[in-house]
């Protein structure tokens, strides 16, 4: 639901590291002990779409004269944009997550429109090839549960078959509804007992903690509600 508004340059994304590790009291300090410790490129669109932007910000991250965080700290999150993944994987090697969300390119397609573009075999080939992936650097697949959508014990035994021969790592998370939004979250039993059946076939699928949500600032929802209350306000003469 949210337009693309502009790229965030290398120095923008550099920044936002820098001052979080301001804020924790360890900048410019890198002593043992740090606080901040994993970086996740997630939540401000689309990583890959801002690729060069992207990889010269973590090349400063990486580097020994940079901020000195270990590539495999860092988690690159996409929804599916097939080739700069290839590429990705060559030029950076950072863990990978994917936003998965369904089993299926019919489904996928009505909640992610990039699966028209890049359909689940081509992504799923793409994540099988990403170099350096193995048992110890397993690739994450964030999953939505979305209520009579993706959330059955079919799908859950469909994710499995797609997911063969991946090193993979599932992340289950509940989806949090916001004021205008066409799906209902799965039900907590169910998404439980989705989590509990990829357990048991050996396959780590952690239910992600939601935080926020009373306050409408959970993952998902904070541009949404910016946005209805942006339409809602009156406007003055000059408009």
């Amino acid at each position: 639901t949210q337009p693309l508004v502009r790229n965030l340059s290398p120095n923008e994304i550099v920044s936002q590291i820098i001052h979080a590790r301001d804020a924790m009291e360890e900048w410019p300090s890198s002593a043992p002990g740090r606080r901040v410790t994993n970086i996740v490129m997630m939540g401000m669109g689309e990583p890959l779409y801002n690729y060069e932007n992207v990889k010269a910000a973590l090349k400063i991250v990486m580097d020994g004269e940079g901020l000195t965080i270990s590539r495999r700290r860092i988690t690159l999150s996409t929804s599916g944009v097939v080739p700069e993944i290839r590429r990705c994987g060559v030029d950076l090697g950072v863990n990978l997550a994917v936003s998965l969300h369904a089993v299926d390119d019919e489904t996928r397609s009505k909640i992610m429109p990039i699966n028209n573009k890049y359909p689940l075999k081509e992504l799923l080939d793409a994540c099988r090839e990403y170099p350096g992936v193995s048992n110890s650097r397993r690739i994450t697949f964030e999953y939505v549960m979305l209520k009579d959508v993706n959330d059955s014990m079919e799908d859950a035994k469909k994710l499995l078959q797609i997911l063969k021969g991946i090193p993979a790592k599932i992340n289950l998370i509940p989806f949090n509804p916001w004021p205008g939004s066409f799906f209902e979250c799965s039900s907590n039993n169910q998404i439980r007992r989705f989590s509990n059946y990829l357990f048991e076939k050996g396959v780590s699928a952690p239910i992600r903690t939601t935080r926020g949500e009373d306050i409408l600032a959970a993952c998902g929802q904070l541009k949404s509600e910016s946005e209805r209350k942006r339409k809602t306000k009156k406007p003055c003469a000059a408009e």
